[in-house]
């Protein structure tokens, strides 16, 4: 308790806190228990939203820990890569634990190298007593550092190009003797190239790569003879993350075809899809394996191009207000899910986001009470509370979507409408008191219509099943850390694009620059969206169309109501500094 006392009384005499809430955080402490300073210094940034750096900060200082400031931004590649080095001699699952509490073991120190520096958020936590058990390091030395600037250098860190990367690069390229190379490449030649280790490690350190760089998709393309490029898909943009000579690219395949389930490494003519899944930073990650025959200017050779896709859980959005929507499609979405019948449709083209919209959605909705079954092909996320059916040989999507009808449920969610037998089964649920959620591929809200009408669904059932329609896509959102204010050249097209004068004063519309904390000055992604909400005026429109769906006509009855049409759904980001004039441009050039 002493301790804990004589910390109190350093805050305060600091003159940082008021005495008021140091002992409102003394008193919920003795409820707890608790009475250490450490125990303090937690209630006070938990339960009284006191600044984190500020406390800890002040905790260092009274238990007289070194300060470190450190500018991450000022260290080099080969400082990085000394980092690196201490921390391939530490246990990855103990150095986890370190970077989870944010603890950075950062220097080796002393005449013989044997004493460790330590930076952390929180100099008192119980794990850094640990580390001279569980490291070759008996000697630390423990260091403050704001919490920004640890994280910040972890992800500088693990993001930069691992060890077995370094090495590949590092080392003379003899995977190959081209000479000796047959043109028509044989097993035997294949399996030797297998065989080495340092091609087996590129693969899975490129999976390792693309999750800690939230990448998408992983791209491995031959690029000739005796080459491979491999690229990660960051924000929805390609990136080139290595390229690598005196490899044939056959060998390459064939190192991820043995190395994933489901695909036959000796079968070159087809398309195969198969699946991997790795323990990455102490959580399972599930990659889809999608392998397809290429052409390319070697004639003789028998290419393949192949794409990961990085199935990573932690990306679910379950919270339906965190996607982002603008206040008044938020509010006719909430409303469209909310009823118990009807067809809600997400529309946009691949890599729109509507899956992850669909997900939010059902997550929003879903409770014991609801009998909740999706149709999907494949299954990547699995939904706690929903009864899922895959597509497969035996069953196919038009058999899973006329067993569901006759499978009492509540709410059904269909990857995709495809065609007329599927959106007459969606009109049918619709009508029939249940609630619809799936996905078409359209360039726009109205459009959607007009591609349902020319499935041969009918303008009354087409008015009355639908409830909200929604078209979205992505765009980058700008790095929080670099985005600088618009310059003055560009105010032509910011106009012109539909800002006014006094969006550009308020000093809120930015453009990119770039910094280490992001890709080419963006950093995540945020939607643009239009919700075209069946109000009894469109309703009305829809039903008087007998040839042909008048699209121009229900936009403006619509717009009228309040929807934000894509673009103004863009400029509306834009305003608010999201993203940018370039982004907006590029996501709706149809408009």
């Amino acid at each position: 308790m002493e301790k804990q006392d004589k910390f109190a009384s350093y805050l305060i005499k600091g003159q940082q806190f008021e005495a008021s809430i140091i002992g409102f955080a003394t008193e919920r402490m003795k409820e707890y228990g608790e009475n250490s300073p450490g125990a303090l210094a937690r209630i006070l940034i938990d339960e009284y939203g006191l600044d984190h750096d500020t406390i800890y900060c002040a905790l260092a200082r009274h238990y007289a820990f070194g300060i470190l400031n450190l500018d991450v931004e000022s260290l080099d590649q080969r400082q990085l890569l000394r980092i690196s080095q201490i921390h391939e001699r530490i246990d990855p699952d103990f150095l986890s634990q370190l970077f989870e509490r944010k603890i950075v073991p950062f220097r080796q120190t002393g005449r013989s190298r044997n004493v460790l520096q330590v930076i952390a958020s929180n100099p008192t936590e119980a794990v850094i007593h640990e580390i001279e058990t569980h490291t070759p390091f008996k000697h630390t030395e423990i260091y403050w550092c704001p919490v920004h600037v640890i994280d910040t250098l972890i992800r500088k860190v693990t993001s930069s190009q691992s060890s077995v990367l370094k090495l590949i690069e590092e080392t003379p390229q003899t995977f190959i003797d081209n000479n000796n190379y047959e043109e028509d490449v044989d097993e035997q030649a294949v399996k030797d190239e297998i065989n080495k280790s340092l091609l087996v490690n590129l693969f899975e350190t490129v999976l390792i790569e693309a999750v800690r760089q939230d990448a998408s998709d992983v791209h491995i393309v031959p690029s000739g003879k005796f080459s491979v490029d491999l690229f990660l898909r960051i924000d929805g943009r390609l990136q080139l993350w290595h390229h690598q000579e005196n490899t044939p690219p056959e060998a390459m395949a064939a190192v991820i075809k043995d190395r994933s389930v489901g695909i036959d490494r000796f079968e070159r003519d087809t398309a195969q899809d198969g699946y991997a899944q790795r323990m990455i930073d102490n959580y399972l990650i599930r990659f889809r394996v999608s392998v397809l025959p290429v052409v390319s200017a070697e004639y003789e050779r028998r290419f393949e191009s192949i794409v990961i896709r990085i199935i990573d859980d932690r990306k679910v959005i379950s919270d339906f207000h965190k996607l982002g929507f603008q206040s008044q499609a938020e509010h006719e979405f909430t409303k469209s899910i909310s009823s118990s019948k009807g067809i809600v449709i997400v529309t946009g083209p691949t890599g729109s986001g509507k899956s992850t919209t669909l997900m939010a959605a059902l997550s929003h909705i879903i409770n014991p009470a609801l009998n909740v079954l999706t149709c999907e092909d494949p299954v990547e996320y699995v939904i706690k509370g929903a009864r899922q059916l895959k597509i497969g040989h035996k069953m196919s999507f038009d058999q899973a979507m006329r067993s569901i009808l006759r499978h009492d449920p509540d709410v059904v969610m269909v990857g995709e409408i495809r065609d007329k037998i599927t959106a007459d089964i969606a009109v049918k649920l619709a009508n029939t008191g249940h609630l619809t959620l799936s996905t078409l591929h359209t360039n726009d809200a109205p459009s959607a219509i007009t591609r349902l009408y020319k499935m041969g669904i009918e303008p009354f059932l087409l008015a009355y099943s639908i409830n909200i329609i929604i078209a979205q896509r992505l765009v980058r959102k700008l790095c929080d850390h670099c985005k600088q204010r618009l310059t003055p050249e560009m105010y032509p097209a910011a106009l012109e694009l539909g800002l006014s004068e006094a969006d550009l004063e308020t000093g809120k519309v930015c453009q990119p620059v770039g910094c280490s904390e992001c890709h080419e000055g963006y950093r995540g992604r945020i939607n643009i969206a239009e919700a075209l909400y069946m109000y009894p005026e469109v309703r009305s429109e829809i039903i008087r169309s007998s040839s042909e769906i008048n699209e121009d006509r229900i936009r403006s009855i619509a717009e009228e109501k309040g929807m934000l049409s894509m673009r103004a759904s863009g400029i509306d980001r834009i305003r608010n500094g999201l993203t940018s004039i370039s982004e907006v441009i590029y996501a709706t050039t149809e408009e």
